[in-house]
């Protein structure tokens, strides 16, 4: 489909996307160009809100006919004319952050450095989703191979138990169990290694099992109070009651494992779920069953800063998408590396407005 056969996409005028002409669209165009390199002779797959990957891909080798470095209007003419905006019935959006951690991590285990970040074994496999294989519950995506098929893998509390021990999978370890924790709902990190080297991980293969926050956990304990989940607040709770803490984190089934990965540019985040590094503040997490990766995402809502919200009114690419980003509307915004970019993708949680574009029809 292109822009004219949508589904439940209607069309609305760049005019009604509040903040348009106020954006850097030089900013977008260049995580737009990271996308089109990508994907200009290797077009996504048409995702079930329509947005064509062989129309994006076309789209794609225009912007690579162009500079890198555009200026904000010539950007901002490169969308009008190659896109149009869509938006659902209601138009509802709901968005929350993240961010990549950086941590002091180790290649050996001792005193300090005990918890492991691990690449995945060679019997995880991928499968597909859709169509499951005898054994294994709808949707999911990793199993273990065995010889008569398929079979759940081992879920968090079976890893943290020692389920992998022994098996050579530890790529690093962390001194903090809570941040290598989080180091897996983030999906990947910088680590600071002894001797000075800076390592990315970045994710490789989850466990299989549906993701389940420990904030629900924490709500469902009485332990956080509603209106009060953040991983801020999750992270001071399991900091306070070490007693507690690795049950509470079990009680999330999803693990993730890891591959390394250079750090070729740090001003970009790790390569995600789309194979291209992340922008920060203009890569977007999203539904990979309903959205078209790599296509341009308007969204207009508010994020968390020291003294109150502030109006965030961005174009930002699909390039990544999480195992609780689920629905038309739902975005998770990519807000960069490190403890800052942290403070404000662990707070924010905000309604907005999420309009998709999608290229326009070939004249």
């Amino acid at each position: 489909m292109t822009s004219g056969e949508v589904g439940p996409l209607v069309p609305v005028g760049f005019d009604t996307l509040a903040g348009w002409n106020e954006d850097d669209h030089a900013s977008a165009f260049r995580a737009f160009r990271l996308s089109a390199a990508y994907i200009s002779d290797k077009p996504p797959k048409t995702r079930a809100l329509g947005v064509d990957g062989e129309a994006l891909s076309a789209v794609a080798r225009q912007a690579l006919a162009l500079p890198e470095a555009l200026d904000a209007g010539t950007a901002r003419v490169f969308f009008e004319t190659h896109f149009l905006p869509h938006e659902g019935a209601a138009g509802d959006g709901f968005f929350t952050g993240y961010y990549e951690p950086e941590a002091d991590a180790s290649r050996v285990a001792d005193d300090r450095f005990q918890t492991p970040l691990l690449c995945p074994p060679v019997e995880l496999v991928e499968v597909d989703e859709t169509a499951p294989p005898p054994g294994l519950p709808p949707g999911m995506r990793f199993a273990r191979k065995v010889a008569t098929g398929f079979e759940p893998f081992f879920d968090r509390g079976a890893i943290m138990a020692g389920a992998l021990d022994g098996r050579g999978l530890e790529i690093a370890y962390l001194a903090d169990a809570v941040e290598a924790y989080f180091v897996h709902v983030q999906g990947a990190a910088r680590l600071r290694m002894r001797d000075g080297t800076l390592l990315r991980v970045t994710y490789a293969a989850k466990s299989g099992h549906d993701y389940r926050s420990i904030g629900r956990e924490l709500l469902d304990r009485g332990a956080l109070q509603r209106g009060g989940v953040t991983m801020q607040s999750i992270r001071a709770w399991l900091a306070d009651h070490p007693d507690e803490a690795a049950a509470v984190m079990a009680s999330n089934p999803s693990y993730i494992f890891f591959r390394e990965a250079p750090v070729e540019d740090a001003s970009l985040g790790p390569i995600a779920a789309a194979k291209v590094p992340l922008s920060a503040g203009r890569s977007l997490a999203v539904d990979r069953t309903l959205h078209t990766f790599h296509a341009p995402i308007w969204i207009e809502t508010s994020v968390p800063e020291p003294h109150g919200l502030s109006p965030f009114r961005r174009l930002l690419i699909a390039q990544d998408t999480g195992s609780a980003i689920l629905g038309p509307g739902r975005g998770d915004i990519f807000f960069g590396s490190g403890d800052a970019a942290g403070e404000t993708a662990g707070r924010m949680q905000a309604k907005g407005r999420f309009v998709t574009f999608l290229p326009r029809s070939p004249q």
